[in-house]
C-alpha cells in the first residue's frame, strides 16, 4: 500500500492498495496503520465506521460538519463512484480547492478528507458500496450540507442525478453556509 499526496486539497492523501490477484479473484490490504502513520495522521483516531449502498445516479452531499469538523477515509468497496472533496477551511493553503476522483472495488483506493473539506459522490454502478471511517462519533447537530447543485462549486457530475436525500435537496449555496460560518 502506498499513500500519495492530494495536491489540490492540503492534508488529503489517497491510500492505493496493491491487489494480489489469481484465478480466485484478489487480495488486497484496505487499512495498514503503518502506512496511515508514515504521512503523519494518527491510525487509532478512527472511532466510527460506516458504509452506504447507492444505485447507480444517487448523489450524496456535499457534506460537512460543524465545530471540529471531522476527518474521513473514504473508500468504495463495491461498484464506482465519482468523489468529490472541497477545502473549505479558512486558513489553508487550498482554501476552495476542488478535487475529483474515481474509487471503485476495483482498486480499493482510500481517500482520507481532512476535517473542514465538504464531501460528496455521485454512484456510477448499480450497486456501489462506500465505507467510511470517521474520527469523531457523529451528531446530527453539527451537519453542514452544500447545494450540490451550486454554481460556485461548478461541480461536473457524471451522471444525471436520480436520487438525493430531502436534505440535499434543500440544502443551501456555498455561499451561504460560509457567510453562517464566518457570522
Amino acid at each position: 500500500m502506498k499513500a500519495r499526496e492530494v495536491p489540490l486539497i492540503a492534508g488529503a492523501y489517497l491510500f492505493e492498495p496493491t491487489p494480489h490477484a489469481d484465478e480466485r479473484g484478489f487480495f488486497c490490504r484496505t487499512f495498514d496503520a503503518d502506512v496511515v502513520r508514515s504521512v503523519g495522521l494518527d491510525p487509532t483516531a478512527f472511532v466510527q465506521d460506516s458504509v452506504s449502498r447507492s444505485v447507480r445516479g444517487v448523489l450524496r452531499g456535499m457534506h460537512l460538519r460543524s465545530g471540529a469538523g471531522e476527518a474521513k477515509l473514504v473508500r468504495c468497496s463495491y461498484g464506482r463512484i465519482f468523489d468529490v472533496v472541497v477545502d473549505l477551511r479558512p486558513d489553508s493553503p487550498t482554501y476552495l480547492g476542488r478535487a475529483t476522483f474515481e474509487l471503485s472495488g476495483e482498486t480499493q483506493a482510500a481517500l482520507y478528507i481532512p476535517a473542514g473539506c465538504a464531501h460528496g459522490f455521485q454512484s456510477l454502478t448499480d450497486p456501489s458500496d462506500v465505507s467510511y471511517r470517521i474520527d469523531r462519533p457523529h451528531d446530527p447537530a453539527e451537519d453542514v450540507t452544500i447545494a450540490f447543485d451550486d454554481p460556485d462549486l461548478a461541480i461536473d457530475w457524471p451522471l444525471p442525478v436520480t436520487s438525493v436525500s430531502e436534505r440535499d435537496r434543500r440544502a443551501p449555496s456555498l455561499a451561504e453556509v460560509l457567510k453562517h460560518r464566518e457570522g
